[in-house]
Order: C-alpha cells, then structure tokens, then sequence
C-alpha cells in the first residue's frame, strides 16, 4: 500500500509540475489544505487511460474528492458532496447532481482554505462514520 501511496503521490506531483502556470499553483495549494485538514488522507491516481494521464484522487474510508484541472478552472469534485453542509457556499459546479458537488476554481480566485478544509474534515468523518 505504502508504494501505491508513494507512486500516486510521485504522479500528482508530476501533473502539477507538467501544468506549470496558475493551474498547477492552485492544484497544489488544494492538496496542502486538503492534507493539512486531514493528515491521514491517502493519495490515489486513478481512471489513467489512453485519452487521459488520470486524476488525483485523496481518500480517506472511501473517496473524498478528486482534482481535475481544465483549460480555464481547477475542479474539485466530492464524491458524496451533496450530503456535505457548505456554509460558505463553495461549491459552484455540479449542483444539480444527487450525490457529488464540485468547486470550480478560476485564475486568480481566492481560496477559501478553512471552508475547504471544513468540507474535507466532513467528507471524512462521513467516510469513517465519525
């Protein structure tokens, strides 16, 4: 398990790396938030095919969101994010859907880090039954 961690960490850091502009900046500012909220979350990479390299994905008891980043956003997609209470109203994307919701994050948009770090500590605990 430890390699699959480390091979998958290895692999995000290469994607934020490859992005080499402001979306790398932001993907790697959500995963520093994403691992202080939670210092026991696991790195994933998934869904990698020859249409696409994959995805960053952070677990922890199941999957709490994935990190995807497009031509003119940063997504971030919580897989059970519609059960997820969002105070700060974060999410901006995939609203109409019935289990995820996603937070769309533009150049030079400010990040909101403890409400990201709220919806992590949650995701989690709904994960974990905590």
């Amino acid at each position: 398990m430890a390699n699959e961690t480390t091979d998958a960490s290895e692999q995000i850091d290469g994607r934020i790396a490859e992005l080499d502009d402001w979306r790398g900046k932001v993907l790697e500012r959500v995963r520093s938030i994403i691992k202080a909220a939670d210092p026991d979350v696991v790195e994933e990479w998934k869904w990698a095919k020859a249409t696409s390299p994959g995805t960053p994905v952070w677990s922890h008891g199941g999957g709490i969101c994935t990190g995807e980043a497009y031509k003119k956003v940063v997504k971030l997609t919580f897989f059970k994010g519609a059960s997820l209470r969002d105070p700060s109203g974060l999410f901006n994307s995939s609203l109409e859907g019935k289990v995820r919701r996603a937070i769309d994050i533009s150049e030079g948009e400010e990040i909101d880090e403890a409400a990201l770090a709220d919806l992590v500590r949650e995701a989690v605990s709904l994960n974990t039954g905590g």
